[in-house]
């Protein structure tokens, strides 16, 4: 999401549970539409008002008892109660159903760092300086407040608890070529100073474009020379060969690190073809960042299982990543993403959770790599589900879709639905934050929050 700008931004701004349906998404929702009457007064019978107070998300809980993976999803990248109340249900799936892991829409590197902390590992002092590892443009989305406070309450969950009972912190994204390189060959010098040796010398192909990996993907795309796509397969292939001939190291700290550098490699084997394709076009580097998420979540659950634990994540990412796109827009132009992968490979052991809002301010730039600023977010479109959750007068509530087939059918007609991701752009609020969706399809459960307020950055 921070280094290629014509892949994500254009994506995102363009943008077991039923089968999604086979017919076209249209506009059918028309400002005066008289339907929407009976829209309204299904989810009046349906919501879950939310107050606040400690059983808020009872009916949220229901629905994940025997769920491997719980992933919330959010409208914007730059609001305060989507990471407040992702916080405050992780909080649950992992005091009362025994979550292990959480895994973030942010890259591996910097997700260590923290993972480090919150099991008393690292050197450092703070979930604040933790959280500096996160650098890079847009510096507000995991360095802020409520993620901050959900750190601390992890470490301290963490305290005193074997490894095997500690909950981990992970990144699922792919943007950190040059720094999961680096990463690699760091660890392994601690671990394996032979692979170490063969591994940075394979990894120097890359070197020239330490500082813009973007720089990378365009002359690897012009050149096919310059390509080195080959070094990152053999980087990546070599370690799984090599872990996998031996044991698993009985230290839990030393079976962390391994694990780690195969996903780096991971990473550096996936980034290269995802910045190499970003400057060929179309959707595949779309395609190509959920997949490696998708293939993050199934090697954590591998190895936390490995570990002699029952696999347990919930995911924070974009809605974009974690609805079902099969029944959106950009999902009938032929993209996939995390939510879709998931619910085919785990069927009614994912579950989806999308957030909406109506209006109120967000953090947000004006352009890629400009400066965070808090902004007015204009009132939803009329024909949204902005506009329809806003029309029920409650306020703030949870509807659940699973289970209830009614609820679904009633409300599973095609709306526009906003996606507002790191940039905020309300002169083409249309053409630039919306896409048609069936919400009801998309995700297994929603939460509204009818006036939103822009989330507090650390720096």
């Amino acid at each position: 999401m921070r280094t290629v700008i014509p892949v994500f931004v254009l994506a995102l701004l363009a943008s077991c549970s039923p089968a999604p349906q086979p017919s076209p998404l249209r506009e059918s929702a028309q400002p005066g539409d008289t339907a929407a009457g009976g829209e309204v007064a299904a989810i009046r019978a349906a919501a879950h008002r939310l107050n606040g107070g400690a059983r808020d998300y009872d009916p949220l809980l229901a629905i994940t008892r025997e769920a491997t993976f719980v992933l919330l999803g959010e409208a914007t990248h730059g609001t305060d109660e989507f990471y407040r109340e992702r916080a405050r249900i992780t909080r649950r799936l992992v005091e009362e159903q025994g979550f292990t892991a959480m895994a973030i829409e942010g890259d591996w590197p910097g997700a260590q760092r923290v993972n480090r902390y919150v099991r008393g590992m690292g050197s450092d002092r703070s979930a604040t300086e933790a959280l500096s590892g996160f650098t890079r443009f847009p510096e507000w989305m995991w360095p802020n407040a409520p993620t901050r406070d959900l750190i601390e309450w992890m470490r301290s969950y963490n305290a005193g608890k074997p490894a095997e009972a500690q909950v981990g912190f992970y990144g699922m994204d792919l943007y950190s070529l040059t720094e999961s390189a680096d990463a690699i060959v760091r660890t392994l010098e601690t671990i394996d100073p032979e692979a170490a040796r063969s591994t940075r010398q394979r990894l120097r192909c890359f070197e020239p474009y330490r500082d813009r990996p973007e720089a990378y993907g365009e002359a690897a795309a012009s050149r096919e020379s310059r390509s080195c796509r080959d070094e990152a397969t053999a980087v990546h292939a070599n370690l799984q060969r090599r872990f996998a001939a031996a044991p698993r190291p009985s230290d839990p700290a030393q079976a962390e690190a391994r694990f780690s550098v195969l996903q780096n490699a991971r990473v550096v084997q996936n980034a290269e073809e995802y910045y190499r394709m970003s400057f060929v076009g179309g959707i595949s580097p779309w395609n190509l960042r959920d997949r490696h998420m998708a293939e993050i979540l199934d090697a954590l659950t591998a190895h936390l299982r490995a570990g002699g634990r029952t696999p347990k994540v919930v995911g924070w990412a974009h809605n974009t990543h974690m609805g079902d796109a099969r029944v959106t827009e950009p999902g009938e132009q032929g993209e996939w993403n995390v939510g879709q992968l998931m619910r085919q490979r785990a069927g009614g052991r994912a579950v989806l959770v999308g957030f909406t809002t109506y209006t109120g301010t967000v953090l947000a730039a004006r352009q890629w790599g400009g400066r965070a600023e808090r902004r007015p977010l204009r009132p939803s479109l009329a024909g949204s589900y902005g506009a329809l959750f806003h029309d029920t007068g409650i306020g703030n509530f949870l509807l659940v879709f699973r289970g209830d087939e009614a609820l679904q059918s009633v409300l599973e007609r095609p709306r526009l639905e906003r996606a507002v991701g790191v940039l905020y752009l309300p002169e083409t609020e249309r053409a630039s934050h919306y896409f048609q969706a069936r919400l009801s399809r998309q995700f297994d459960a929603v939460i509204h929050f009818d006036t939103t307020q822009a989330v507090a950055p650390l720096r």
